[in-house]
């Protein structure tokens, strides 16, 4: 009788290529090295066209061949984990201008351990001490229209929140024990106290400020834009607009702050944030995802994006009683978009009905929206689908007419 053990070591010579073997239960399991395997349809799920954008619960974005080609090359050597982190770091801080950066295990995990690192500084025993932030500055002030789940990040330091409204309540609420002042840029222009005045703020006061810049790519002078103004630390999503792996981030700032911040990070493993870890294979992917965009021709990529919602716009505006409207979010996800809108006594159908419509058809496609619209912007998709998305929507809402 074989062992499981003898019957992999069988399976390359098995003259069966494409086929699976049965498992023990007499399902179908076991592929043959080579051949191609459909590892969605094995697994029961279903793709889908992202005419949403980059949200985590849908995956993020796609990454360019170049990228998953560095993973795959990353995956078939070892280097030291710190070595490479240095590496890279050196190369992404030189393509952006700043004075240091670090691969994170996202955006949030750069907002944690980029407060990490001003709250313990160089000290290996205060990091390995985190949450607990007894003997250290533990005061972290935001506006109150800048705050959003995301905070839990910082929050995970152990810091207390201070929730402030004005400028004046801002500098009322620095005190010896004030740590860092948190910027949400994705609402820049809620605040009261905007981005550049709240540089200044900090520098007059002497406590760092941090700016999370997670879905600000594009355009792609924000990823050394807000560096140069003044932020001491800023951090970036890698698997949004930048299209590297989902899981990754960049930290970005002042040298001192990223080595401090480093001490948090793995492979050390009794701090904060041990569960953090970024593979070497991620790490050269976000670096080599960097380097494409920023060779990229933006404003042929605009160009097409503009195109691609006009379609969609000329598509459904056909319909009687649909009033589509193109727009450009101001920060966060700035990219063409569409937002549909329609008479419901004309087209009886809701926003929600819609979208679930779209989702259960073929192919399924993603949007977003509230209850008075159906949203969609196309800069996740692939080249053609915008085409797909034009005719599947204009159906829906056509067979809903009365």
């Amino acid at each position: 009788m074989f062992s499981r053990r003898r019957l992999f070591h069988l399976l390359p010579t098995l003259p069966f290529a494409g086929k699976l073997l049965p498992d023990r239960n007499g399902k179908e399991a076991l592929p043959v090295k080579g051949a191609f395997r459909d590892y969605y349809n094995e697994l029961g799920l279903r793709t889908f066209i992202n005419a949403a954008g980059t949200y985590t619960a849908l995956t993020g974005s796609l990454m360019p061949d170049e990228v998953s080609d560095a993973i795959k090359y990353a995956s078939h050597a070892y280097v030291k984990l710190d070595d490479i982190q240095d590496r890279v770091g050196e190369r992404i801080a030189e393509l952006l201008g700043c004075e240091a950066a670090t691969v994170t295990a996202g955006a949030a995990s750069a907002m944690t351990l980029g407060t990490a690192g001003i709250l313990t500084g160089m000290d290996s025993e205060k990091a390995v001490q985190l949450p607990d932030t007894t003997g250290m500055k533990s005061e972290v002030i935001i506006q109150k229209a800048h705050d959003v789940g995301y905070t839990h990040a910082i929050r995970n330091c152990g810091v207390m929140m201070i929730y402030v409204e004005t400028r004046e309540e801002l500098e009322a609420a620095i005190n010896e024990n004030t740590a860092m002042l948190l910027f949400i840029n994705a609402f820049n222009f809620n605040g009261a106290v905007r981005d550049e005045e709240f540089v200044q703020i900090g520098k007059k006061h002497n406590i760092p400020t941090f700016n999370d810049c997670a879905a600000d790519v594009p355009p792609a002078e924000n990823l050394w834009k807000y560096t140069e103004m003044g932020f001491d630390l800023v951090c970036f999503s890698g698997g949004k607009g930048l299209r590297g792996p989902q899981s990754v981030g960049l930290l970005l700032g002042r040298k001192d702050l990223i080595a401090a911040a480093r001490l948090s990070a793995p492979p050390r493993g009794n701090t904060i944030g041990r569960g953090m870890k970024v593979n070497k294979e991620e790490i050269l992917g976000m670096m080599v995802a960097l380097e494409l965009y920023l060779e990229k021709d933006h404003e042929a990529e605009w160009l097409l994006w503009e195109k691609q919602i006009q379609l969609i716009n000329d598509s459904v505006r056909a319909v009687p009683g649909v009033e589509p409207e193109i727009h450009v979010p101001e920060v966060a996800n700035h990219v063409p978009s569409i937002r549909v809108r329609w008479d419901q006594k004309r087209v009886q159908i809701t926003p929600a009905e819609v979208r679930e419509a779209l989702r259960n058809g073929h192919p399924s496609i993603e949007t977003v929206g509230g209850e008075e619209s159906v949203d969609m912007t196309t800069w996740m998709m692939r080249p053609g689908e915008e085409r797909v998305v034009a005719t599947r929507l204009r159906q829906v809402l056509e067979e809903a007419v009365v």
